[in-house]
């Protein structure tokens, strides 16, 4: 059955509103097999918490998406992603805050995957992530993983 939440996501918009949030997440998969990638729990207090989410966060002033992905990935996995490409932006409108989710594929990064913010984090196949309560913004970046033929890969 569709999520309708997530069925009011507007994927790769044209145009947004100005008040929008920018965010961005990574997608890494779990070398060298690929079943699997990294999902991180949001804390308590937060918006959506104890939702799982791809790990990222939101883009400081002047940062460029790259630049933001670089440093939210130091920050909360411990990582220095060193190669990603854009994979699909998901604009969602929540009621109290517009979303610009900008989701990259990280192919290449240095360092070990370990939680810095206290937050749990998960390997998990994507055959199993509707056992995992994702934000409706993220539910389109789940279902293209689906059917992208990326997963494995």
């Amino acid at each position: 059955m569709p999520n309708t939440e997530a069925s009011r996501a507007i994927i790769n918009p044209a145009t947004i509103a100005e008040d929008h949030i920018h965010v961005v997440a990574a997608i890494i998969w779990r070398q060298p097999y690929r079943q699997q990638f990294l999902i991180t729990q949001r804390q308590k207090g937060k918006h959506l918490e104890d939702y799982w989410e791809f790990p990222g966060g939101k883009l400081e002033k002047k940062e460029s998406p790259w630049q933001g992905l670089q440093r939210e990935l130091r920050e909360e996995v411990n990582i220095q992603p060193n190669r990603a490409s854009p994979f699909m932006q998901v604009y969602y409108r929540y009621p109290d805050r517009n979303i610009l989710l900008d989701t990259w594929l990280v192919d290449e990064y240095e360092g070990e995957i370990e939680p810095r913010e206290q937050q749990a984090i998960m390997w998990i196949d994507i055959t199993r992530a509707d056992e995992y309560r994702f934000p409706p913004a993220d539910i389109p970046i789940i279902e293209a993983i689906r059917n992208s033929g990326r997963a494995g890969t």
